[in-house]
């Protein structure tokens, strides 16, 4: 513990690293709630698109876009949107594009 003493002090010289490692167990929770779910995706591709989803439903968490909403945007409106602009329709771009419809 001696020869660690710095990093392990380092949080008192910096207010903004947290002295738990509560936050990253939480994000990971899924991880294992998930993977008896994973068992019964049927095949390798089955998984696959499984990972995708959950990939994309975190990304949408990630910029503070309601995964449900924006699911359910996204895949009505997906069949008639032009294919060079489908990155409209990424998390990070659809954010504020529901707070123009919102307005």
């Amino acid at each position: 513990m001696l020869r660690r003493w710095d990093a392990f002090t380092r949080f008192l010289g910096d207010g903004r690293i947290c002295i738990t490692n509560n936050a990253a167990e939480r994000a990971l929770r899924c991880v294992p709630l998930g993977r008896k779910a994973w068992l019964f995706c049927g095949s390798d591709r089955g998984g696959q698109r499984a990972a995708v989803l959950y990939t994309l439903i975190q990304t949408a968490r990630l910029n503070d876009v309601d995964p449900q909403a924006w699911l359910a945007d996204v895949l009505a409106r997906i069949a008639d949107h032009p294919i060079n602009r489908l990155d409209e329709l990424l998390p990070w771009n659809w954010q504020q594009q529901g707070r123009d419809i919102a307005a």
